[in-house]
C-alpha cells in the first residue's frame, strides 16, 4: 500500500475540497508521462491508480502473434493465455510493466505536472465555491502576513488574499486574527491557480453589513441611492424608503442607534454619516451639511461645480479632517465642491463692489432703483444716505445692518443682487 499517497487524497480532499477521483486523474495524466519516458518502446501505455491503496500500476497493450518479431508490441499466444485465457491470435491485452522504483523515478519526473494539475483542480474547487458569492461577507483566521502587510487568510478549504491597500491603514492584524471581509474578486494566476480577493476598504462592504443589521435594507424597503467612503475615517450614505411609514435614516441608524453602532463597532470606529437622499443635488447638499447652514450658493453647469459659502466658524466641519467631509461631499453628489468662508467672501465681494464704484458709468448716480427691490427697502436705503448705486456700492454689510429695517441677511442679499447687477 503506497501509504504517503493515500495521505495526499485525503488531505486534498477535506482540507482543500478537491474530490478524489480529480485528484487521481490529475496524478494519473501526469505519471502517464513519467511511464512513457521510464518504459521506451511501448505503445498505448496508461496508468492505473487504486483510490484506496494508492498502488500505481502501469498499463501497455501488446498483440497476440505466433511470433514475435516487434518485442515492445508484441506477445505469444501462449503467453498472453496466462494472463488473459481467452484472447485469440490478432488480439491487443494489457500488459503489466510497472518498472522497478518507478513510483520514485514517476515521483521525480511528475511533482512539476501534479503540481499544475492540482492547481487546476484547486483553481475549479474556488471557482465552485466562491464565484457566485462576490460581494458577499465572508470570515477566516489571518494565517500569515506577506509583502509588507497584505494578509493571507485562510478561509477553511482555501486561502484568500486581504491585500494592504484593501483595508484601512488604522487597522492591524496578527497571525490567528479573526477578520471578516468583502469577497471582492476571483481571478486566475499566472501559474494556472485562482486567488480569492478580499476587500475591507470598498463602500460595498458596508452596504453589506448594514444589510445584516437592517432588515428594511434587506428586503427593500430602505435603499442605499449612493454611499462613498474614505476607509478608516469617514463614510456618508443617502437614504430613501420605499415607503412613506418607514423613515429611511431612523430605520437605518436604530433605536438609540443600535443598527449603525454594530456596522461602527466592526469596521473599528470609523465615522458613518447617513441622509435622507433627494434627487435634487442642493437639497441633497443641504441634507449632507445639516444642521450647517449655507449661507450663499453658486450652481456652474457647465463647470458642474457647486460654489458655497458658509459661515467661519462652520468651515472647519464642512471641510472636515484633511478635507475628507468636503471631499465625499462631492463625491456622493458627482460635482466639484468649493467651500469658501463669509469673512473671504464678503472682502472678495467688498474689493468687487469698490472697483464698480470707481466705474465712470453714468447711471451709477442717479436715483436708487434695483429690479426686484421692495418700495420700503428702497426708502428705507435712500433714507440712510445710500439714494445711489455708487453710494450703495461703497457701503459695506456693517453700514446696511445698522439700518433698522435691514437684517443681515437681507444685507449680504442687497449687496450681492447689486454685484450681479452690474457685473
Amino acid at each position: 500500500m503506497n501509504k504517503d499517497l493515500v495521505a495526499i487524497f485525503e488531505y486534498l480532499e477535506r482540507e482543500k475540497g478537491i474530490k478524489r477521483e480529480v485528484i487521481i486523474g490529475a496524478i494519473e495524466e501526469s505519471l502517464r508521462v513519467a511511464a512513457r519516458k521510464s518504459v521506451k518502446g511501448l505503445i498505448n501505455i496508461s496508468v492505473n491508480i487504486n483510490s484506496k491503496s494508492g498502488d500505481i500500476e502501469v498499463i501497455a497493450q501488446k498483440e497476440v502473434v505466433d511470433k514475435v518479431t516487434i518485442p515492445e508490441e508484441e506477445i505469444l499466444l501462449q503467453d498472453a493465455k496466462v494472463l488473459h485465457p481467452n484472447c485469440q491470435l490478432g488480439d491487443w491485452v494489457d500488459i503489466t510493466v510497472t518498472p522497478q522504483y518507478f513510483g520514485r523515478i514517476a515521483a521525480q519526473t511528475a511533482r512539476q505536472v501534479i503540481s499544475q494539475k492540482l492547481r487546476h483542480a484547486e483553481r475549479d474547487v474556488i471557482y465552485e465555491e466562491y464565484r457566485h458569492r462576490l460581494n458577499e461577507i465572508i470570515s477566516g483566521s489571518v494565517k500569515r502576513v506577506v509583502r509588507g502587510a497584505t494578509l493571507i487568510v485562510d478561509l477553511g478549504k482555501v486561502e484568500a488574499i486581504l491585500p494592504d491597500r484593501f483595508y484601512p491603514r488604522t487597522e492591524r492584524y496578527n497571525v490567528g486574527d479573526r477578520v471578516q471581509a468583502l469577497l471582492f474578486e476571483v481571478k486566475d494566476t499566472e501559474n494556472g491557480g485562482a486567488e480569492v480577493i478580499l476587500s475591507r476598504s470598498h463602500p460595498e462592504f458596508v452596504v453589506q453589513l448594514f444589510m445584516q443589521e437592517v432588515p428594511e435594507i434587506n428586503d427593500g424597503t430602505v435603499v442605499i441611492e449612493r454611499i462613498v467612503r474614505e476607509a478608516g475615517y469617514r463614510t456618508k450614505m443617502a437614504v430613501r424608503s420605499t415607503d412613506t411609514k418607514v423613515d429611511p435614516v431612523g430605520a437605518t441608524v436604530g433605536v438609540r442607534g443600535t443598527r449603525v453602532k454594530n456596522v461602527i463597532r466592526e469596521i473599528n470606529n470609523e465615522k458613518i454619516d447617513i441622509v435622507s437622499f433627494s434627487e435634487d443635488r442642493l437639497q441633497l447638499l443641504q441634507n449632507l451639511l445639516a444642521p450647517i447652514e449655507i449661507k450663499m450658493i453658486n450652481v456652474n453647469d457647465e463647470t458642474n461645480t457647486i460654489s458655497i459659502v458658509v459661515n467661519d466658524e462652520d468651515y472647519p466641519n464642512v471641510l472636515g479632517k484633511r478635507g475628507i467631509n468636503a471631499r465625499l461631499n462631492a463625491e456622493i453628489l458627482g460635482i466639484d465642491l468649493n467651500v469658501q468662508k463669509m469673512s473671504e467672501y464678503q472682502d472678495t465681494m467688498m474689493l468687487q463692489r469698490a472697483e464698480l464704484a470707481t466705474s465712470n458709468d453714468p447711471t451709477l448716480d442717479e436715483t436708487l432703483h434695483v429690479e426686484g427691490m421692495s418700495p420700503l427697502i428702497r426708502e428705507s436705503l435712500i433714507s440712510a444716505g445710500y439714494d445711489t448705486l455708487r453710494k450703495l456700492l461703497q457701503a459695506t454689510r456693517k453700514d446696511l445692518i445698522a439700518i433698522p429695517e435691514i437684517s443681515s441677511e437681507m444685507a449680504d442679499k442687497i449687496l450681492e443682487q447689486i454685484k450681479k447687477k452690474r457685473m
